[in-house]
């Protein structure tokens, strides 16, 4: 039997954040290198969850604040193989494709400030699994023409487009 729960992440700031799987303990260092190589600027906190072994909650950062928020994510979460990065002064889109290239990473499930909750599994022996993800909140309609409109200048104005 398997027992499906969901997990609230903790996010009172609406930092951004990626969650995904990696499978092995040097997910840390790597991801450490990989973000702190991203930007001069950036702040992150991150904790991976080992699955085998003493099983602990790794983790890494250069912001204390951002790291306590990772654990504390890591630990609600409790999945093996399962890592969270809290980020500052960077956005997702800065160090994704870097992310996802880590030799390590298996999966990326999201990267969002939006609430989230994690779909998690628990087996009969109460292992954990992320199944997925529900990541903000449900559309409420399709864009109209001046909705595109709209999306194209905030694109413009924060520098994506030209």
């Amino acid at each position: 039997m398997v027992k499906i729960e969901t997990v609230t992440v903790e996010n009172p700031g609406e930092l951004n954040l990626i969650l995904g799987q990696s499978h092995f303990i040097k997910t840390v260092e790597d991801l450490y290198e990989i973000l702190i190589q991203s930007s001069m600027s950036i702040k992150f906190g991150l904790a991976f969850c080992e699955a085998s072994g003493v099983r602990l909650i790794r983790f890494d950062g250069n912001d204390q604040e951002l790291i306590d928020l990772a654990v504390k994510n890591a630990k609600n979460i409790g999945c093996g193989h399962s890592f969270i990065i809290f980020m500052k002064d960077a956005f997702p889109i800065n160090v994704l494709n870097a992310v996802k290239n880590c030799s390590e990473v298996c999966r990326i499930y999201c990267a969002t400030a939006n609430p989230l909750d994690v779909v998690v599994a628990v087996n009969d022996s109460g292992n954990r699994g992320i199944m997925g993800v529900i990541d903000g909140a449900t559309p409420l309609g399709v864009e109209t023409e001046k909705d595109q409109e709209d999306r194209k200048k905030f694109l413009q104005t924060i520098g994506y487009k030209r």
